[in-house]
């Protein structure tokens, strides 16, 4: 992997994450306020599964 593949990957990241609120902003928000309303430890969890499904696509796409 290159320099270039990464700003790529970055670039990917950008436009999945402002799918949903160009699409379905009401949606967005109302996701949005419930993660407002979540714990730190809730947070955490939802991050730590990211960065797990994240790794493991990533070692089986490679």
């Amino acid at each position: 992997m290159n320099g270039s593949s990464v700003w790529l990957a970055l670039a990917m990241v950008l436009v999945i994450e402002g799918l949903l609120p160009f699409l379905s902003p009401t949606s967005w928000r109302k996701a949005f306020e419930q993660a407002l309303k979540m714990n730190d430890g809730q947070i955490r969890f939802f991050g730590l599964c990211s960065v797990v499904l994240g790794i493991l696509a990533i070692a089986f796409l490679s």
